[in-house]
């Protein structure tokens, strides 16, 4: 599936133009860098000595391993594998993992226009409460928690509140994207300090996992910060002007190829031009 979707962007980007995702996407190693870095922004970036997360994990398991987007930064890794320990400490383990970045960042020549740099990972609200097997994790199934423009009361719960809170506690969790009906749900339901809630942002979609981006790591100076989260929690006029419109638009579609041309930083270059780190058990 992963070929012929690449295969598909190749031939939608020969008639308008080459395109560097597939490129970027071919790449099955990270660069053999020592020090990771992140390098640009989250859409338009690059990794260096990128990390593998492993397929399973306490509290996690990785699906569609076949993409080979379960590459990341360090720090992003920790994250995750911290709040899969507390997932399973909770008894909602295992977390399903979704993708977080290719081996060396960069452009995907279909999905996401983001998740370049080392610093997104998609976490799915699917709570199985057991490990899914191979062909399970091969090809899942997505549980939507929105109906309409309010979170639906069949599959939204309590625990889903508690996972959310959890991921967005960490200081180093930059903001979280959410469908804006989630949101919604979390301000009226969020008790005690209600900073976190900053944190969740709306936005299109996102009603079947939600979408962690962390801040640039420290020291990593070639990393492109977004802009600031604004002050408060979100709840206000902001939010209502999100539930104004619809929350989720089916025309946007799941894993088109990728159109985009983002500009990267001269240091992606040589990143994609660099050596790979083959792990001896691939060689």
């Amino acid at each position: 599936m992963r070929r012929l979707m690449i295969l598909v962007a190749c031939m939608m980007s020969s008639a308008a133009g080459a395109s560097p995702a597939e490129r970027w996407a071919a790449i099955g190693h990270p660069s053999a860098d020592d020090h990771p870095r992140a390098i640009g922004g989250a859409a338009a970036g690059c990794i260096a000595g990128a990390v593998a997360l492993p397929p399973d994990g306490t509290g996690y398991q990785v699906l569609r391993l076949e993409r080979n987007r379960n590459w990341s930064h360090p720090r992003t890794i920790a994250f995750i594998q911290d709040l899969g320990r507390k997932a399973a400490a909770d008894g909602a383990g295992p977390l399903l993992i979704g993708d977080l970045s290719q081996p060396r960042g960069g452009p995907m020549a279909y999905g996401h226009g983001s998740h370049q740099n080392g610093i997104d990972v998609d976490i799915w609200f699917r709570l199985p409460g057991r490990a899914l097997t191979p062909d399970e994790r091969a090809r899942p199934v997505p549980v939507s928690m929105v109906k309409g423009k309010a979170v639906d009361a069949r599959t939204w719960t309590p625990r889903h509140l508690k996972l959310l809170e959890q991921a967005a506690r960490p200081p180093e969790v930059d903001r979280i994207f959410v469908n804006p009906a989630i949101k919604a749900a979390a301000c009226r339901s969020a008790r005690g300090d209600r900073a976190w809630l900053a944190k969740l942002r709306p936005w299109w979609g996102h009603d079947e996992h939600f979408h962690v981006r962390l801040s640039c790591p420290p020291g990593d100076g070639e990393c492109a910060p977004q802009a600031a989260v604004p002050d408060g929690d979100g709840c206000g006029a902001e939010l209502q002007s999100w539930l104004a419109r619809p929350t989720i638009l089916p025309e946007l579609g799941r894993d088109k190829p990728n159109t985009r041309r983002p500009v990267l930083p001269e240091a992606c270059t040589a990143i994609l031009d660099r050596p790979a780190r083959i792990p001896a058990a691939a060689r």
